[in-house]
């Protein structure tokens, strides 16, 4: 039986806008690799099309509230100075989507745009806004669809979304359509948040720079008990607070690295266990260890060194008699 399309609602049309007839993509493909590309592709025109064709109004920022699900962790970072020296410089070029609020009459909640919303408030600008009405679900997903095309969410962003989804009740089908991912990948991401503090992931940030396979790293390190207070301590220390998002992740990474290196090497190299030796009339003791390349031989005598003394002069004759046999 073919599989309900959950993007129906959110593209179906009105006086305004969107063609019914055009055709969308179903949840069908997402089990298959090669096709997640062209799913992202034509998930991005599907949630340019929420905003084409309909009208555009200018809004009071003041407002229009927060989307309920955040999705940025560093919102007023470099990026957005840059968007906000291009608006102040020409203007807002593309609108963004709000609905109106569920609860609040008059007010607005943001599906997406929350950086230019904050750019219109700090230059005391209306904001340029298309308003469609939508359901919950269909808000998660124009959200998500959104970001998605944009590429403009680190990893870490993405999980940390995936993850309020969750914790709100949406199914892992609604969070792999709004991410565009599909299950395995999906399945990998929440790994993360169940194995790293939350405080942890805070401290370090959206680490632009990093993606799925170091953050996995990461959570194998972490998941290691003895690893556990070392992380929380390495994130207060100073030094590391001084580090932007990306050396963050690098510092943290590579300490608890070194540390899970060093109790491998000194696990390596420990002693195997000691071989005892004694002869007959109990006069002496001699360990014998062998750790890598050393091979020792330690001999403990009551009151005399008379074998070990043997043992030292006639060392040539031993060797001699160990090569011949």
């Amino acid at each position: 039986m073919a599989r309900k399309n959950i993007f129906e609602n959110v593209m179906k049309g009105d006086a305004n806008g969107i063609n019914p007839n055009e055709s969308s993509v179903g949840f069908t493909k997402f089990g298959a690799a090669k096709s997640i590309s062209s799913s992202i592709d034509e998930l991005a025109r599907q949630a340019s099309r929420l905003v084409e064709g309909q009208a555009v109004l200018e809004i009071d920022p003041q407002l229009i509230d927060v989307s309920f699900v955040s999705d940025r962790m560093d919102p007023e970072g470099d990026e957005f100075r840059e968007l906000l020296e291009a608006i102040r410089d020409r203007g807002q070029d593309s609108p963004i989507l709000v609905r109106p609020h569920p609860i609040q009459t008059g007010r607005f909640q943001i599906v997406f745009g929350h950086r230019r919303v904050r750019v219109a408030q700090e230059l005391g600008r209306p904001v340029r806004a298309v308003v469609k009405p939508l359901e919950d679900i269909d808000h998660v997903l124009a959200q998500g669809q959104e970001n998605s095309a944009r590429a403009n969410l680190s990893f870490i962003e993405r999980v940390l979304f995936a993850q309020r989804l969750l914790e709100l009740g949406y199914t892992k089908e609604v969070i792999q359509g709004s991410l565009t991912i599909d299950y395995q990948t999906l399945s990998k991401m929440l790994t993360i948040p169940r194995a790293i503090p939350e405080a942890i992931v805070f401290a370090i940030g959206s680490a632009k720079g990093v993606g799925r396979d170091r953050w996995l790293e990461l959570r194998k390190l972490i998941e290691n008990p003895k690893n556990s207070e070392l992380a929380a301590n390495c994130v207060q220390e100073p030094v590391f607070l001084a580090l932007n998002s990306n050396d963050r992740f690098d510092r943290l990474f590579d300490r608890l690295n070194q540390s899970q290196t060093r109790k491998s090497i000194k696990k390596a190299i420990a002693p195997k266990a000691v071989r005892t030796w004694v002869p007959d009339d109990k006069s002496c003791t001699a360990k014998i260890r062998e750790v890598g390349k050393v091979y020792s031989l330690s001999l403990r005598s009551k009151g005399h060194s008379e074998f070990g003394a043997y043992i030292s002069k006639n060392l040539d004759r031993l060797y001699q008699a160990f090569k011949e046999s």
